[in-house]
Formats: structure tokens, sequence, C-alpha cells
């Protein structure tokens, strides 16, 4: 789990096992095993060499997100290590685990903020979307600031810290960025299905020769 409070920019790029990535040194000393959040990708260091690690990264992931893109061209990444028990949650649960990809329409430079407007690659995941929500755009842990087209499209509002120590200052309009929902939406949602599963059979049970002892009936 992480907070989704980057620790330091860094980058990636290819290698024959996966992706090496660099810029650890202001959370070090790293151990095999550990986990880091790269752009919100949760990554197990598989190889560690000074201030640097090697992932190995799967075709799910790689499906999901944009981290192929971004090692294709030696690209930036924000880092940051896991979340201990002991630790402060500033930001909001994330857990590294991509929904999927959005898309950066427009970028504004306001007088004490910037405003970034994203619209989503999957519609799945629109439903997630309302204001003042929390998300996780490439790890970073934002809030939405106004929804647009049922959520499909969403903008938030960026704090100058923010955008220096963070890879959003880098950002391009038609970027995809890595997103993952607020996990508490998800949670609700499938709770509410299952009471909603569950009071339906308890109003129409299924009539089976069970059913039917259990009700008094030989």
């Amino acid at each position: 789990m992480f907070t989704g409070l980057i620790q330091s920019i860094g980058t990636i790029k290819k290698n024959n096992f996966g992706v090496v990535v660099d810029g650890c040194r202001p959370f070090s000393p790293l151990k095999l095993g550990d986990s880091i959040s790269v752009d919100g990708v949760c990554l197990t260091v598989s190889e560690l060499m000074n201030d640097s690690f090697t992932a190995n990264i799967s075709e799910e992931t790689l499906k999901r997100t944009n981290l192929a893109e971004k090692a294709q061209k030696n690209g930036y990444v924000n880092l940051e290590p896991a979340l201990r028990l002991s630790d402060r949650l500033g930001g909001h649960i994330v857990s590294g685990h991509i929904d999927g990809l959005g898309k950066v329409v427009s970028i504004e430079n306001l007088k004490n903020s910037w405003n970034l407007r994203v619209s989503w690659d999957d519609l799945n995941f629109c439903r997630y979307m309302c204001d003042k929500a929390s998300i996780s755009l490439n790890g970073i842990s934002l809030t939405i600031a106004e929804i647009y087209a049922n959520g499909c499209e969403f903008s938030v509002a960026v704090i100058p810290h923010t955008w220096s120590n963070t890879c959003l200052k880098f950002l391009k309009i038609g970027e995809n960025v890595n997103l993952e929902v607020d996990l508490m939406a998800k949670y609700a949602e499938k709770l509410l299905k299952l009471n909603n599963n569950e009071s339906i059979s308890k109003q129409n049970p299924l009539i089976s020769s069970q059913w039917l002892s259990e009700q008094g009936w030989n």
C-alpha cells in the first residue's frame, strides 16, 4: 500500500528482464522484494544497483499502464516506497494496482495552481468519479475538482509544491497517465450489490426439495 505522496522523481528504461528504475536515493536503502510505486504501479525490487533497481513487469501491467511507453524513451516517473504501519497517511490509500489509462485533455496554469483535465480511456470507470473524491494519477494522490460527461472526464487542481516535485511538470496534452480510483468506491459498490442480491434471494427463495423440506413439506 502507498499514500500517493511522491518522494522522488526517477527515470525508467527497458532491459532484458523488465525495467530499470533510477532515482531512489531519497528513500534508500532498498532491499530485494521491496515494493515501490513507479508512476502509481506497484513494482517489486528484483535486483539492486546503487540507487537503481530492476523489476519485472507482467503483460497485464504493460497493457493497463504507461510504463512500456515511458521505458522506451527513458521517461520520468514518480517514485514512492511502500507505506509503513507507523507512517502518516497524508494522501489516501493507494494500492498500486492501476485501473486504466487516462489522457491529458488540457493543462491550465492559473494564478495559484494548475488545472489538469483528464479523460478515461475505459468508460467503465466513469461511475467512480465524483466531486472532491480522491484519485491516484501517475501515483499522486489528488482530489477531483470537477467532473464532466458523467465522470468520463474530470479535472484536478494541482498546487505549486505538487507540480514542482512530481512528474506532472513534464506532462503534455494528449499524454497517457495511469489512473487508480479510490478503493473505497469499489468496495462500497461491491457491498451494495451483495446486499441487493441477498435481499432478492430472501424475498424469492429458490424452490428446491431442501427448501420444501425446511418449510415443513414432506
